[in-house]
């Protein structure tokens, strides 16, 4: 016994013009048109359990028709509720219908014509390269960028990453969600305040070898920068932070797993204000900041080294920064002392034979001074810097042959007055008191 209704297997066919079936064709094609409508049914309901929903549309109606290669259903979707009418076609024949809208053709003519779309086109370009945004139309602009509020409030912060604000309790929200796992968070935490405990230095030298040695910081090198980048911006009173800061920056640059050469021009800046910085330190000990402006120059060399051929305008850019701040007189002396271990760090002995020895006898002048008053505070400083002078110099006796037929040429009172005409009287003072011929004759011939 079949469930759907005989009757209207007979309706339809009276529509279609057959008057008379028989009761068992009728039985037949009652129960043929359950088992297709079950068949749909059943394919229409694993589109609804494939798609985790628990009620059944149209759609997978529609969808279950193409599976069964069944001619779909055509009409279109609404989203108004259905209105249907109501008609008689006879007695107890009600039959219902969709009520279509009435649409006024003079609104509909006199209505502005719709924009034409535009055609469809794709383009790519490049979000992020190496976690650094090009500067391009496709990506928000740095103004937009900084008036946005990027700054999470909250006791949530992070302390360690609030490298751009410089407040102590705040962190900064990249453009890009950049997610840390918790792993990386707390070895990121640990590194830092071991490097900056003052107490321990087993814990300060573990946590250098690590991220000197460690494969797996990719993540972190951008939050190491901002550290550095925070640090020596806010703390250049504070040696021992400068120091540790620049042994973290060699320490990343050692990490031959680590790509940094897109944070170069990031890393530079920090480095350059331990090397050129005006006043750094607050210890009376007028040379105590010398071992960080040589720690510093290190960094500089190392970095034009791995990177200049990569950056043509490197070299260029940091000699000089190097030389203004070598033959600035507003300067101190201490940034003079970094402007000359910098320029021989960047370049070697070319950079030394074209703009230290040039310069060398104007800048005596400035010199002079403070260092023949010892009493003065400054003489300590001139001293240094008068033999940093010299150790630059020396960097030319290795293109220097000094030799004629296997004998030095000892230098005579006549050489000592052409190379104080040339480097100025202290310099030449300092080269004749080292008594190296070589030494004497590189400077002559350079």
């Amino acid at each position: 016994m079949s469930v759907w209704n005989p009757d209207n297997i007979k309706d339809v066919a009276e529509s279609l013009g057959i008057a008379s079936l028989n009761d068992d064709v009728l039985s037949g094609l009652s129960m043929d048109i359950e088992c297709r409508i079950r068949e749909v049914l059943e394919e229409a309901l694993k589109f609804v359990r494939h798609s985790k929903r628990t009620n059944l549309t149209t759609q997978d109606i529609s969808q279950a028709l193409k599976v069964l290669n069944v001619e779909p259903l055509y009409g279109y979707e609404s989203t108004r509720p259905l209105r249907f009418g109501e008609a008689s076609i006879g007695p107890g024949q009600p039959l219902f219908y969709v009520e279509d809208e009435e649409v006024d053709f003079e609104k509909l003519i006199n209505a502005p014509l719709p924009k034409v779309p535009r055609e469809i086109s794709f383009t790519a370009h490049w979000l992020a390269v190496e976690g650094v945004q090009p500067s391009i139309l496709q990506n928000p602009a740095a103004a937009d960028s900084r008036n946005q509020d990027l700054v999470p409030k909250g006791p949530s912060a992070n302390p360690n990453l609030a490298a751009i604000s410089g407040a102590d309790n705040v962190t900064v929200k990249p453009l890009v969600k950049h997610i840390l796992s918790k792993e990386l968070q707390l070895y990121f935490t640990n590194v830092c305040s071991a490097i900056l405990d003052e107490n321990n230095e087993e814990y300060r030298v573990a946590a250098l070898s690590s991220i000197r040695t460690d494969p797996g910081l990719h993540q972190l090198v951008p939050y190491f920068v901002q550290f550095i980048a925070e640090k020596v911006t806010h703390s250049l009173k504070n040696l021992f932070i400068l120091t540790q800061t620049m042994q973290l920056t060699s320490a990343l640059l050692d990490n031959k797993s680590l790509y940094v050469d897109p944070y170069i021009a990031s890393i530079v800046p920090p480095v350059l204000t331990c090397l050129v910085g005006r006043r750094l330190g607050s210890s009376p000990d007028p040379l105590s900041h010398l071992p960080l402006r040589n720690i510093a120059a290190a960094l500089l060399g190392s970095i034009c080294k791995k990177y200049g051929k990569s950056s043509h305008t490197l070299k260029p850019r940091l000699a000089r920064t190097c030389l203004k701040h070598f033959l600035d007189p507003t300067k101190p002396l201490g940034a003079n002392y970094g402007g000359i271990i910098g320029l021989q760090a960047v370049g070697g002995t070319e950079v030394v034979r074209a703009l230290i020895l040039p310069n060398v006898k104007e800048y005596e002048s400035l010199l002079r001074e403070p260092w023949l008053d010892e009493t003065s505070p400054k003489h300590a400083e001139a001293d240094a810097v008068l033999t940093a002078l010299v150790a630059a110099l020396q960097a030319l006796e290795d293109d220097s042959l000094g030799l004629i037929n296997g004998h030095a040429i000892v230098p005579d009172e006549e050489q000592r007055r052409r190379l104080e005409e040339k480097v100025g009287s202290l310099v030449a003072d300092r080269v004749f008191l080292i008594n190296r011929p070589k030494f004497v004759r590189a400077l002559l011939e350079a």
